[in-house]
């Protein structure tokens, strides 16, 4: 399911809060049923899925790492 603006609004306040980064924003997904993405800066870094499974709603957040990525460190 695709999330509203208002649920991406709270959503990336959350983060944010949860994170201690102000950076951070979720933005909506390219296409009709796409899902939201997340943002740090302008480094892309996962997908937000909604699931409503009987009435009740999570947010799924996917982040994937790619090896090469955490090759730098």
């Amino acid at each position: 399911m695709v999330l509203s603006q208002e649920e991406i609004e709270k959503v990336q306040t959350y983060l944010q809060q949860l994170f201690w980064n102000p950076e951070i924003t979720v933005r909506p997904g390219e296409g009709k049923d796409a899902p939201s993405e997340v943002y740090v800066g302008k480094e892309f870094i996962g997908v937000i899925y909604k699931n409503d499974d009987d009435g009740e709603i999570s947010y799924d957040w996917n982040m994937s790492i790619l090896s090469e990525d955490i090759e730098k460190f």
